[in-house]
Formats: structure tokens, C-alpha cells, sequence
């Protein structure tokens, strides 16, 4: 696979069998995502969004299709290659702090902890140095109840970067804190993509964190629905000199898969008024026009 290539996903499917019922998390999903890329997942509950960020983690197993994340085949890796991708290609980071971080141990003691599990050298030196990163230097001797939950947040970042992760991944960062600590934690997402060039892929519902991003995946019924683009004049503005909660700062498109299908977004089709499950599609002027048909 392609250095250029973090994240490969070729017609995903992912079922949940119970005795009584099966339920299709992801229908047929296709998404690639670059290596130095910073990219927002959103959609509904239910829409498959935590589905597709457990099995990029390793945490569960697709059901069909393919997925490779840094060249790593997710459906092939047997249980012990399992650990070690977990372990040395991916770090998490859970908006639940209690998963993230163990309350007896010191904020420094926690982001060594992933240490011990490889032969580090300087381990003090680096999670130190993980702890400016995140602005807690001052924090290093605390433990979980002596930190606010923007804190905590900030400390699990360093603790998903202590091994040094090809991938970060972020389950919701900013859901649990006010919009002051959620700006300081996306700028710090933002200094590793843009100095470090990590890779790292949210999960959010919000809307404000999510028109900064450069590319936006939604996610609707299993499968990408659209994508949206930070339009150029606003890609290398400082975040405090937008109102990013305002201005329209992307570009939307729909996501047309493998055999032409396109979901069309849920206020179009407000718009149109639709009587049935029919449209009528035709072209005109180098343009696909998509309207009701006329009444019989």
C-alpha cells in the first residue's frame, strides 16, 4: 500500500447479530483518508460514526469488505499482531476521562504507563516533553481529581501519544468541556498535524470544531453521505479572528459510491415535497437537475 495512504476503507460492512434481530452498523462505507491528514467524522447517533472509529482502533471486527489502516489488514491480523497494532499504530483518546486515565497515578505516572509496554528509552524525558505539549508541565505531579475535566482531556492526548501512534484517533475531545478549553484542545490537534504532521481522525458532534477542519466525512444510514471542504480563503486563519459558530466556511458535497448512488441531503428533500419514493432525473446544460414528478 501507498505511503501517502493512512486509512483505506473499500466497501465496509459491519452487522450485529442478536437472537432476535440483525442490525447494519455500516452499509457498504468507502472512505480513504492520507497519511498528515486532520479529518472530522460527524453524523447522528446510530449512523455507524463510533462503529467505524472502534474497528479503525482494533477494538471490533468488520463483518465484510476491506480496511487497512498503515498497511496493517485489519481482517488478517491474528490476535497477538492485534495487540501490537493497538498498541504501536493507533492511540486513542475516549470522551469518557475515567477510560483514559487511572486516578492513583500522578498526570506524568499516566503517560509513562503506555511506555512500559515497549522498550523506551528517556520515557521521563518524553512524557515531560508530552506534557508541554499539552500546555500541563505544572500538572505533571497531579492525579485525576486534582484536574478539571479540560485538563484530564489534555492529559489523555498525551497519554495516546505516548507511544508515538502513526494514527490518533478521538472519540468525541471536546463533548464534555466549555467552548474556551474546546478551542485550546483543537489547537493543540492542530499544532500536531501542522508541526508533527500526525495523522488524526475525530469523532464529534460539534458543529463549531467541526467548520474548522479541513475535511469533514459525514456519515448517514452506514455510509459517507457527504464530504465538506474548508473553502480556501479561510484555511489558514487563526481560529480567533473567525466565528467559526456563524460563517458558512465549507464547501458540501455528496458522495457518490461504487454503482451511483447518491443520498441526497435531508433539507433538499424537505424542499421537494415528495409524495413517494420517485424523483425524476434528467440533464440539462452539463447539469444533473433532480426534481418531483409532474402529477399524473
Amino acid at each position: 500500500m501507498a505511503e501517502e495512504v493512512m486509512i483505506k476503507a473499500d466497501n465496509l460492512v459491519k452487522i450485529y447479530k442478536t437472537e432476535d434481530i440483525e442490525v447494519m452498523a455500516l452499509q457498504g462505507l468507502d472512505l480513504t483518508v492520507e497519511t498528515g491528514e486532520l479529518l472530522a467524522i460527524i453524523g447522528n447517533s446510530g449512523s455507524g460514526k463510533s462503529t467505524f472509529l472502534n474497528m479503525i482502533g482494533g477494538l471490533d471486527k468488520p463483518t465484510a469488505g476491506r480496511l487497512t489502516v498503515a498497511g496493517n489488514d485489519l481482517f488478517k491480523l491474528n490476535e497477538k499482531e492485534l495487540v501490537a497494532y493497538k498498541r504501536d499504530t493507533v492511540g486513542f483518546v475516549w470522551q469518557n476521562n475515567a477510560r483514559n486515565l487511572l486516578p492513583y497515578l500522578t498526570a506524568l505516572d499516566n503517560i509513562m504507563m503506555p511506555m512500559s509496554l515497549q522498550k523506551q528509552e528517556n520515557k521521563k524525558e518524553k512524557a515531560l516533553e508530552l506534557l508541554d505539549t499539552v500546555g500541563l508541565m505544572h500538572r505533571k505531579d497531579s492525579r485525576l481529581s486534582q484536574l478539571s475535566g479540560g485538563e484530564q482531556q489534555r492529559i489523555a492526548i498525551a497519554i495516546a501519544l505516548a507511544n508515538s501512534p502513526k494514527l490518533l484517533l478521538a472519540d468525541e475531545p471536546t463533548g464534555s468541556v466549555d467552548r474556551k478549553t474546546a478551542d485550546y484542545i483543537f489547537d493543540i490537534f492542530k499544532r500536531l498535524n501542522r508541526e508533527k504532521g500526525q495523522t488524526i481522525l475525530i469523532v464529534t458532534h460539534d458543529v463549531t470544531l467541526s467548520k474548522m477542519v479541513r475535511r469533514v466525512v459525514a456519515i448517514r444510514d452506514g455510509k459517507i453521505s457527504s464530504e465538506r471542504i474548508l473553502k480556501e480563503q479561510y484555511a489558514d486563519i487563526a481560529t480567533n479572528t473567525v466565528d467559526w459558530s456563524t460563517e458558512d466556511t465549507q464547501e458540501e458535497y455528496a458522495i457518490i459510491d461504487r454503482v451511483g448512488r447518491v443520498q441526497l441531503p435531508h433539507d433538499l428533500l424537505d424542499e421537494l415535497s415528495l409524495d413517494s419514493n420517485k424523483v425524476r432525473v434528467t440533464m440539462e446544460n452539463g447539469r444533473i437537475v433532480i426534481e418531483k414528478p409532474a402529477d399524473a
